[in-house]
């Protein structure tokens, strides 16, 4: 996960300072070289770095103890709050036409992901209440147009499209827009987004195709497509766009990746655009709304606790969650359930993904190969679970000998395995009905919350 480098040794530096009840201003500057040594080995621009650093020493020497902070976790604060400025400070909104129909064009480099960037903001704007239509715009890279009908389809929104004559002429890309926007308003769609085409780099012949495009379109956003993991590439070519288009926002795909998480730190002050999406992974809903005061948090170890509760409510269905606090109440949780929860934590992006996003679970508290056990732990139980009957796994109880060998043959696993299972789940209805006695709540396991 982009960020995890930045995060494990900040936490390192805050970790000293926590330790000392006064600060000297050796204190401090000791702490800013550590601080602009793992910004720099992050990939974060030279400039944002030695900004940043200043501004951090001024405040750091310049303000008063807030009440209830030690001297250490004062900068730590100032850190934070510096971090979510250098970001944007707060989030950046999608503009939407007064009128009721909205254009967005989607440009970038060949390979940052735009065009399944399309079908991941077109599944976005769905789910939040919006009528999307993609139009395929980009007619110079070989099955672009087939690549955005698979995706549109995937995401359930229509695609408009036109192909080249049987003299392989392609269409002007201008004429396509303008037709796909006709034909979204009488399809009664919103919203359009334009897939343009890209290139290996900049090149004015891009650019004025964009300007072309621009010019008979007249978007409401223009955003531009940046790979987190192309470092300060990604932010060149933002700055590039940014003067030779002008865009209205950024979405920063492959965050999920081994990106250091530099040009996330980077791209606003370099560019003055904000970033409006970040892009966590492959499945076509995998695109988030930015925000620099979650990011600031996560970056810091301090989790992402509303990003988090975001993806619960997102997935939440109020008759499920009263039909399983029922069954704990009454004992009655069965392998059935525990099969639909884990179904859940796959939907909201895995275990690695959830974790991340707890307080105090950063960089350093579990490691890579811990979380990796974890996650391929929940596919072997996923995997003895899908070998059972739906009856076996409403009632545990009738799994003999014969039955449990079946089940490890179908699933791949030992029967060892299975028996653990079983197990496991015999101690988690335990624990579940000692949760749910009155009066006790989260309070009745010894050990699992002090």
């Amino acid at each position: 996960m982009a960020f995890e480098g930045l995060q494990e040794k900040l936490q390192s530096i805050f970790k000293n300072l926590r330790g000392k009840g006064v600060l000297s201003e050796a204190d401090i500057d000791g702490a800013m070289r550590e601080i602009k040594l793992a910004l720099l080995e992050a990939d974060v621009n030279f400039k944002v770095v030695k900004d940043f650093i200043a501004s951090v020493k001024e405040k750091a020497l310049g303000t008063d103890i807030h009440a209830g902070l030690n001297p250490g976790q004062q900068v730590i604060k100032i850190v934070q709050d510096e971090l979510v400025s250098l970001m944007g400070g707060a989030s950046s909104k999608l503009t939407y036409s007064p009128s009721g129909f909205t254009a967005i064009m989607m440009v970038g480099l060949q390979g940052t992901g735009k065009t399944t960037t399309c079908a991941k903001l077109a599944a976005y704007l769905k789910k939040n209440g919006k009528a999307p239509m993609l139009a395929a715009c980009d007619v110079y890279r070989p099955a672009a147009i087939d690549q955005l009908e698979i995706v549109g389809k995937s995401v359930d929104v229509p695609v408009y499209a036109e192909r080249p004559d049987s003299e392989g002429h392609a269409p002007d890309p201008v004429a396509i827009a303008e037709h796909a926007i006709a034909e979204a308003r009488r399809l009664g769609r919103n919203v359009l987004i334009i897939d343009t085409a890209g290139r290996l780099q900049i090149d004015e012949a891009l650019m004025e195709e964009l300007r072309r495009l621009k010019a008979a379109v007249k978007p409401h956003e223009i955003l531009l497509v940046v790979d987190s993991l192309m470092g300060q590439d990604a932010v060149s070519s933002a700055e590039g766009f940014a003067s030779g288009l002008g865009v209205d926002g950024i979405i920063m795909t492959k965050l999920d990746g081994d990106s250091r998480g530099g040009a996330a730190l980077s791209t606003k002050s370099v560019t003055g655009k904000p970033i409006k999406f970040i892009g966590a992974g492959e499945k076509l809903d995998a695109l988030e709304a930015f925000h620099p005061d979650r990011m600031a948090s996560r970056i810091l170890g301090m989790g992402d606790v509303l990003t988090l509760v975001d993806k619960l409510q997102e997935e939440y269905d109020e008759a499920k969650a009263e039909e399983l606090e029922r069954k704990m109440r009454k004992n009655a949780f069965t392998l059935e359930d525990f099969l639909e929860q884990m179904a859940q934590i796959k939907k909201m992006g895995g275990l690695t993904s959830l974790i991340g996003m707890l307080p105090g679970m950063g960089a350093g508290r579990i490691s890579d190969e811990q979380m990796a056990e974890s996650e391929k732990e929940l596919v072997r139980m996923e995997a003895v679970m899908l070998s059972m009957t739906r009856a076996e796994r409403n009632d545990p109880s009738v799994l003999d000998a014969s039955r449990r060998k079946r089940i490890a043959a179908g699933s791949g696993q030992s029967v060892a395995q299975v028996n653990q299972l079983v197990k496991k789940y015999g101690e988690a209805k335990k624990m579940m009905k000692g949760m749910m006695k009155p009066g006790r709540g989260m309070r009745g396991f010894p050990g699992m919350f002090q």
